[in-house]
């Protein structure tokens, strides 16, 4: 490990953060990394292990650094990345340059926008008031479950809540800058199962077959309109994504029958309020329901803190960025309990695939957008 001072530059800190094997949950060496470049900088740096198997333990960081009264600034992430799968070109935990393009598992997801981050935090005036502060978990791409609310309620303890909250995620599309994240859908699944009375399909008044009424429970889901959509939230939509019987005999009638079904939904509706709507349609052929809410839909409404990230990257990247709600869940569903937030970071093109990579060219305007959008934040 090196110090700070030598390698601020956004690329060679995410070669450091790359080389780091760190499949979810994330712990050990990729954080050794992060805080080796916090430290030299004056920030304040508390490593903390949370929950137990199966979802844990999972290591979380959380640093600090404050210089004088102002605002808080918040930048958030993560280090763990999704297992890398086989027929890379090469090591993808052995961070390579080909061309103009860096080559790693979370390159882009999101190790790369971390890197540009504290490369960022490398150049700020030494005299910048406020407090800045990172709050990075090892487990965003698992269940999430001791992660980022686990840093919440560290800040808590030790009295930090920010002003503003800036999430790296790989949100650009088709060029750096071009969308910003404001808010997402929730997220609930559910697991739907039918009880029945196994016995001999040439007698079925002597059983009681459960696919019939989990197909008619199926298609009153599929058949139910959630929304039509918002100004800032596309319509909800419920997917079926599983149906399981598990029976190998042709000459049984089974026992059981059971699905699964997973709804996105935006923020006319809420998970415990959805869980209750399909709940009453499975009851009403005696299926029963469990649920697992992942988060709540959340709207930074367009304001201070989209117009501060915009005018950042107007001002580096030439671009007029969209404000957007699409995509997946993310941790900023937790953090806007806290203040406003936001998400920007890299292209999002090949996240998760074979052969992810970051332009060299957008890790260095990254860091120099978040640079800006750091110093705007802390003199208002």
């Amino acid at each position: 490990m090196h110090p700070i001072s030598t390698h601020a530059d956004a690329v060679a800190l995410a070669e450091r953060l790359l080389a780091c094997p760190s499949i979810t949950p994330a712990t050990g060496p990729v954080f050794d990394e992060l805080e080796a470049m916090l430290r030299p900088l004056g920030f304040a740096v508390d490593r903390f292990l949370a929950g137990e198997a199966p979802d844990g333990p999972v290591e979380n960081l959380l640093a600090w650094r404050t210089t004088g009264p102002g605002p808080h600034f918040a930048f958030a992430g993560h280090l763990d990345v999704v297992p890398p799968g086989a027929g890379w070109t090469s090591d993808p935990f052995a961070p390579e340059i080909r061309g103009e393009l860096l080559y790693g598992r979370g390159a882009v997801d999101m190790k790369g926008a971390i890197a540009a981050f504290v490369a960022a935090l490398a150049q700020l005036p030494d005299d910048l008031p406020g407090t800045i502060s990172l709050i990075i978990t090892g487990d965003e791409e698992g269940p999430a479950v001791h992660g980022t609310l686990a840093l919440m309620e560290r800040m808590a303890a030790h009295g930090l809540r920010p002003d503003l909250c800036l999430v790296g995620e790989p949100t650009s599309t088709a060029r750096l800058g071009d969308v910003i994240k404001i808010g997402r859908r929730g997220s609930v699944n559910m697991w739907i199962s039918v009880p029945g009375t196994q016995g001999h399909v040439a007698y079925p008044h002597l059983a009681d077959n459960p696919i019939p009424r989990l197909v008619r429970i199926l298609s009153a889901i599929d058949a139910e309109v959630l929304d039509e959509g918002t100004d800032w939230f596309q319509p909800s939509n419920i997917e079926i994504t599983d149906i399981t019987v598990g029976n190998p005999a042709t000459n049984v009638i089974p026992a059981e029958a059971s699905a699964r079904i997973s709804i996105r939904f935006n923020d006319r509706h809420s998970g415990a309020a959805l869980v209750e709507r399909i709940t009453a349609i499975a009851a009403a052929e005696r299926g029963t329901v469990m649920a697992k809410i992942s988060g709540e839909p959340f709207l930074t409404e367009p304001g201070a803190l989209s117009e501060l990230v915009r005018g950042a990257i107007r001002d580096v990247a030439g671009v007029e960025a969209e404000l957007s709600t699409t995509g997946g869940t993310s941790d900023a569903r937790f953090l806007s309990r806290l203040c406003p937030v936001v998400e920007f970071g890299l292209n999002n093109a090949t996240m998760h695939k074979l052969d992810e990579a970051v332009a060299l060219t957008d890790l260095r305007d990254l860091a120099a957008i978040y640079g800006l959008v750091v110093q705007r934040a802390l003199a208002n």
